[in-house]
C-alpha cells in the first residue's frame, strides 16, 4: 500500500509540473527573445537554465513509462546537471556585474558566455560516461551527489560577496540593485530549497541501499516552475513585464497619448496667457 501511496504522488506531481512548466517555461523564452530585441542584451546562461529546464520538463511523462524509465531518468539526469551549472553561470554573472563594474563592462562578450554555455552542456556528458564507469551503482549516486553539491559554496560566496560590495557602492541605482539581489536570492533559495533534499536524497539511498526514498526527487520536480521567476528580475521596466508585440504597442500607444495631452494641455495654457 504505501508503494502504490508513493507512486500515486509520484505520478500526480510529474503530470502537474509537466501541466504547469511546460507552459510557462516556453513562454519564459519566448519573453526573453523580446527581452533582447529591446535591451539588446543576450541574458545566455538564463536562457540555457530555462532550456535545461524544459529538458527536464518533457521527460516527466516518458519517465514514468517503465520502457523508457532508465533513458528518460538519464536525460533528467542531464538536465539536472545543466540547471545547477546554469545557476552558478546565473550567479557569477550577477556578482561580477556589482564586485568588478568595469572589468565585466570591458570584458563582457556575448562569444565568452556562449563558450561557457557550450562547457556546462559538455559536463552533463562527461559525468554520465564517468559514472557508467564507475563498479556500482551506488558509487555513481555518490559521485553525482558530490558534484551537485560542489556548487553551493560558490552561490552563497556569490550572494555574501555581492552584499558586501554593493554595502560600500554608490555608483550602483537602488532597482538595479534589488533586480541583482533578489537574482542570486532566488537561485540560492532554489538550490537549497528544491536541490539539496535531492542530493541528501541519492547520499542516503547510496549509503542505505534504499531505492524508495522520493521526498528529494518530489522537492526537485519544482524546480523548474521556479527558474522562469528569473525573468522579472532580467526586465528593466513595467513595459517588460509582459514581452509581447500587443502589450509593446498599447504601451506605445498609451505614452503617446500621455504625450499628446500633455501638450494640448500646455498649447492651451499658453493660449489662455496671451
Amino acid at each position: 500500500i504505501g508503494a502504490t501511496r508513493q507512486t500515486l504522488v509520484e505520478t500526480i506531481v510529474q503530470w502537474t509540473t509537466f501541466s504547469i512548466g511546460f507552459p510557462l517555461i516556453c513562454l519564459s523564452i519566448y519573453a526573453m527573445y523580446f527581452l533582447i530585441r529591446a535591451d539588446h542584451i543576450a541574458p545566455v546562461y538564463v536562457i540555457n537554465l530555462l532550456i535545461a529546464d524544459l529538458i527536464q520538463i518533457c521527460m516527466r511523462p516518458i519517465i514514468l513509462s517503465v520502457s523508457w524509465k532508465f533513458i528518460a531518468t538519464m536525460i533528467e539526469f542531464f538536465g539536472i546537471s545543466a540547471s545547477v551549472g546554469f545557476m552558478v553561470c546565473v550567479a557569477l554573472e550577477r556578482y561580477l556585474v556589482i564586485a568588478f563594474p568595469l572589468w565585466y563592462r570591458f570584458r563582457r562578450n556575448i562569444k565568452y558566455s556562449l563558450i561557457v554555455s557550450s562547457f556546462i552542456w559538455v559536463v552533463p556528458f562527461i559525468q554520465i560516461y564517468m559514472f557508467h564507469l564507475t563498479p556500482t551503482s551506488e558509487i555513481s549516486l555518490i559521485l553525482f551527489a558530490v558534484s551537485l553539491l560542489i556548487p553551493f559554496p560558490l552561490l552563497v560566496f556569490f550572494l555574501v560577496g555581492t552584499l558586501k560590495a554593493l554595502s560600500v557602492s554608490i555608483s550602483v541605482p537602488a532597482v538595479e540593485q534589488r533586480r541583482i539581489i533578489g537574482t542570486l536570492a532566488l537561485v540560492l533559495g532554489n538550490y537549497t530549497v528544491l536541490f539539496l533534499p535531492l542530493i541528501i536524497q541519492y547520499l542516503i539511498s547510496a549509503v542505505t541501499c534504499q531505492k524508495d526514498v522520493m521526498i528529494g526527487t518530489i522537492f526537485e520536480s519544482f524546480s523548474p516552475l521556479v527558474d522562469p521567476l528569473l525573468y522579472v528580475f532580467m526586465r528593466k521596466g513595467a513595459k517588460d513585464t509582459l514581452a509581447f508585440p500587443c502589450f509593446d504597442k498599447l504601451m506605445g500607444d498609451q505614452e503617446q497619448s500621455q504625450v499628446t495631452n500633455t501638450m494640448t494641455i500646455t498649447d492651451s495654457g499658453v493660449e489662455g496667457s496671451r
